[in-house]
């Protein structure tokens, strides 16, 4: 650590970015922010616990459809995931936090804001599907 790291404008200004927090460490502090475990974020994401664990972990990272789907679930930006600039995670405040059914009702919106955009995408898939069955009967 250098000495800017302990300056408040240091903290303030790159609290997320790349030389301040990995990949992994954003992707676990999102999960946690939302108050979901690994198990939890895992099972959404239709992926293995230990897929999920390389990634906060920094030994793999997820393809592009698993970050959108991680950036939905989560709440943050996929820039903010990737270089930690963008919508993500505030600075820890003072502030106390949310109450716990204020959390869950929280966890929920942004579960179905995920799932709508999972239907969103599969709507578009099946258009395609029709679109092109149409062509090929006509």
């Amino acid at each position: 650590m250098t000495e800017s790291d302990f300056e408040p404008d240091a903290a303030a200004n790159g609290w997320y970015s790349d030389e301040n927090a990995t990949f992994g460490d954003r992707l676990a502090d999102a999960r946690e922010a939302v108050g979901m475990s690994q198990e939890d974020l895992a099972r959404r994401l239709g992926i293995k616990l230990r897929t999920l664990q390389g990634w906060e972990q920094d030994l793999a990272e997820p393809r592009a459809n698993r970050l959108q789907m991680l950036s939905g679930l989560l709440n943050v930006s996929l820039r903010w995931l990737l270089t930690g600039e963008g919508e993500g995670l505030e600075k820890p405040s003072d502030a106390a936090p949310l109450p716990e059914d204020m959390a869950r009702l929280l966890g929920e919106l942004r579960q179905m804001r995920a799932d709508l955009a999972r239907t969103s995408d599969r709507i578009g898939h099946m258009e395609k599907r029709l679109r092109a069955a149409f062509s090929e009967s006509a």
